[in-house]
């Protein structure tokens, strides 16, 4: 029986070095790395992941998108939609013990940290990468705003 084949989407925000530093882990595991570029955060995570039955999106697909986009970023949002502010992973065909293995492995690297993670769920793979990334960043900071909390109960 072959073994599935780990792979990762990387959105990469920040220096160069943490880039070459994360590539390098993932390389050195084994895992196979897809780089998710800012003019693709539209996609649908399924098809930057390469599952079957998703494509790119269809052009009048973008197209609305894209007006969805203009009229979010009329109505007064500080920055459009398309800009993720900060690197994020989404990890494809981990068995538990070897995503442990990769976060320690992240985590000694001396790459700057990744806040952002997810593992492909069927899901999440009709979001578009950006959908994800706002779930990611309000769990992010609900998680936080809870800690902080437990920490003045204490």
């Amino acid at each position: 029986m072959q073994k599935v084949q780990e792979s990762v989407l990387y959105y990469h925000k920040g220096d160069a070095k943490s880039a070459r530093i994360i590539s390098s882990v993932f390389v050195r595991l084994g895992i196979r790395i897809r780089r998710v570029e800012p003019d693709q955060v539209m996609e649908k995570v399924g098809c930057l992941a390469g599952l079957p039955g998703y494509g790119p999106a269809a052009e009048g697909e973008k197209k609305e998108r894209n007006q969805i986009l203009e009229e979010t970023a009329a109505a007064g949002r500080e920055e459009t939609p398309r800009e993720i502010p900060e690197s994020v992973l989404v990890l494809r065909n981990f068995t538990s013990g070897r995503l442990d293995y990769l976060l320690q492995q992240l985590r000694k690297s001396g790459a700057a940290p990744i806040r952002l993670k997810a593992v492909l769920t069927p899901n999440n793979a009709d979001w578009s990468f950006y959908h994800l990334y706002e779930e990611l960043y309000e769990e992010h900071q609900r998680m936080h705003q809870a800690g902080e909390e437990a920490g003045r109960k204490s």
